[in-house]
């Protein structure tokens, strides 16, 4: 197959839009943080919690939805702590975040440790499956690509849209936004930054720790160490790249996915000349360098790692 023959095949975007879903997630969660005020830098251990929390639920016994719902329930209390420390408190946002990373990650693999002490190889869950949606399904090309994918990669699409209803089109959105960029506006208007933020930060939190579900219960069917391979990192990048509004962000989450799905299907045409690490590099090398095209642009929420505190001026 010629090189550029991949990209008008159905099964590489079918591959490009399962690589982005969990990426979506994260995005958004990240989004939702940064348009009230708050990076949090613990995408990457929440992501990971998630994806542990979430299988481990299925494995003991709760239906896939169920082990959502945990998996959200998990990363929204990784979110609280995150909260507690850098809104009330003012606290540094970088530093709050690369402990949350390690804590979250440490207590997963913890915990797995502690579960499962004999287990040689991860125990299996039967995962989501692809829905295959009647006439839709049928379509040449779009069909496999699109129409042929599990329910939590509908969810994530179903997200981007929610997510943009709220911020847009409601007066919570409004004042989430708001308090991104002037807090102090927000707080005359009687309206309590410290809970917005909070409630911002749980809520972005437990869509990242969704999206770590999604690589154990519908990517793959159990969870091991090092599953998560930065993608956390990626979707801080791609808040960027998104200038911090959902559209954009599906559109970066799908461009990675696109770069990482041809770098697998590069590496078996010419993989022969060249070493697998320069292919396992293109899709990071190719959003960086989206994301400097982009970033120049940006217009980043005013007050984001701003701390603040009642009754300043």
């Amino acid at each position: 197959m010629e090189i550029l023959e991949i990209l008008v095949t159905a099964n590489f975007w079918a591959a490009a839009v399962r690589i982005a879903s969990p990426l979506i997630f994260g995005v958004l969660g990240a989004l939702i943080c940064e348009r009230a005020g708050v990076l949090n830098l613990g995408i990457e251990g929440i992501f990971t919690a998630g994806a542990m929390a979430g299988w481990m639920a299925v494995w003991i016994g709760l239906p896939l939805w169920g082990g959502v719902l945990v998996a959200a329930l998990t990363g929204g209390v990784f979110g609280l702590l995150h909260a507690g420390l850098t809104v009330p408190l003012g606290l540094s946002q970088h530093v709050s975040g690369i402990g949350v990373t390690l804590l979250a990650s440490s207590l997963a693999y913890f915990t797995y440790r502690t579960a499962l002490p004999d287990v040689s190889s991860p125990p299996r869950i039967v995962p989501f499956q692809p829905l295959e949606i009647p006439v839709l399904s049928d379509i040449p090309f779009l069909g496999p690509a699109l129409f042929n994918q599990t329910a939590l990669t509908w969810f994530a699409f179903i997200m981007v849209g929610v997510v943009a209803w709220v911020l847009y089109r409601t007066p919570l959105g409004l004042a989430l936004r708001a308090v991104g960029d002037n807090p102090a506006s927000v707080d005359a208007q009687g309206l309590s930054v410290y809970g917005l933020r909070i409630g911002a930060v749980v809520a972005g939190s437990a869509l990242m720790a969704i999206g770590g579900a999604f690589l154990t219960m519908s990517a793959f069917d159990a969870f091991f160490f090092g599953m998560v391979n930065g993608r956390g990192w990626i979707c801080i990048a791609l808040t960027v790249f998104a200038s911090w509004r959902p559209g954009k962000a599906l559109l970066g989450a799908l461009l990675f996915g696109a770069f990482d799905a041809f770098q697998v299907r590069l590496q078996t045409e010419v993989g022969a000349f060249l070493p697998s690490q320069v292919f396992l590099m293109l899709p990071y090398v190719l959003s960086i360098v989206a994301l400097v095209v982009v970033a120049r642009k940006a217009d980043y929420p005013r007050a984001l790692l701003v701390p603040w505190f009642k009754g300043q001026r």
